[in-house]
């Protein structure tokens, strides 16, 4: 059963239905995050993840935000992809979509939910949300640019029986 919040003139929402994956994959296709992306992998990313949409204004009723968490719903959560439309800015929707997320009854309870940002802090602080106490027990594979490089990339034309070994 999904969840619906008003928010003004917007509503808030976590019917997976309602994504609209054009919208998300054209906004994260040109962020910082995740810059190049494809459309396949962006719809593989939603579809194994908890995702929230932000939709307005009345009448209209487009999506304007978006936000989603990969978690196992037991223990660990982490968000991601979140952001709000230009366009549609400075109204509080950022708060009320993480708001929003973190009051979903599927994450509670959960023994640690993260997220990284570069430029965010301050909305992510009001919600709990603090610097690793031991950053030295974090590790990571990071891979830049991954989603641009994979555009680039070429699959290699098998030999064909019979060429000569490169």
């Amino acid at each position: 059963m999904s969840r619906r919040k008003e928010h003004g003139e917007y509503f808030l929402g976590d019917d997976p239905g309602k994504i609209d994956l054009d919208m998300v994959h054209a906004f994260l296709t040109r962020s910082y995050w995740s810059e190049g992306i494809s459309r396949d992998l962006v719809a593989r990313a939603i579809g194994a993840s908890l995702c929230y949409g932000i939709y307005g204004p009345a009448p209209a009723a487009g999506q304007v935000g978006f936000a989603r968490v990969i978690t196992d719903v037991a223990t660990f959560a982490y968000l991601c992809d979140v952001y709000v439309l230009e366009a549609h800015r400075g109204r509080g929707l950022s708060k009320a979509l993480v708001a929003f997320v973190l009051g979903d009854p599927r994450l509670q309870g959960l023994r640690r939910f993260m997220l990284l940002t570069r430029d965010a802090h301050g909305l992510y602080e009001r919600f709990g949300f603090r610097p690793m106490a031991d950053p030295s027990r974090c590790m990571e594979i990071t891979r830049p640019g991954i989603y641009l490089s994979q555009r680039e990339v070429r699959p290699e034309t098998p030999p064909r029986s019979g060429d000569p070994p490169a």
